[in-house]
């Protein structure tokens, strides 16, 4: 099993599937190391071979952001909105919707389960 940036890659999987599972690498950017390393798209995780999953975990260390980085990065974001007492800081702190969606129906991701209210139904 491949262990790059702390994670332990699927074996059996692709390798643009594969390095998806390190937060902060998608599609694109999965696409773009195993151009770099010069790896076909077909090829699996478990064929690779020591060289090339260094040759991979080398470019991860070097030009992307992943993992509890980025997870300190994102959260020490929203810290500062809501330190400085932003709208957007405000709705994290509320626990509402950030990006403007509506919040009389729907929105129940980020508000949670309905409660109940007493004498609603009419």
């Amino acid at each position: 099993m491949a262990r790059i940036a702390g994670v332990n890659i699927p074996t059996n999987k692709r390798v643009e599937i594969a390095l998806r599972y390190i937060h902060g690498i998608g599609p694109v950017n999965a696409k773009v190391i195993c151009k770099q390393v010069a790896i076909p798209t077909s090829k699996r995780v478990n064929e690779l071979s020591d060289a090339e999953v260094l040759q991979i975990r080398e470019i991860i260390d070097r030009d992307y952001v992943v993992e509890g980085d980025l997870r300190r990065e994102v959260s020490m974001n929203i810290k500062r909105l809501m330190d400085l007492g932003t709208y957007r800081g405000l709705r994290h702190r509320k626990g509402l919707p950030v990006r403007g969606q509506r919040t009389h129906t729907n929105a129940r991701t980020r508000k949670g389960p309905a409660k109940a209210i007493a004498g609603k139904k009419k």
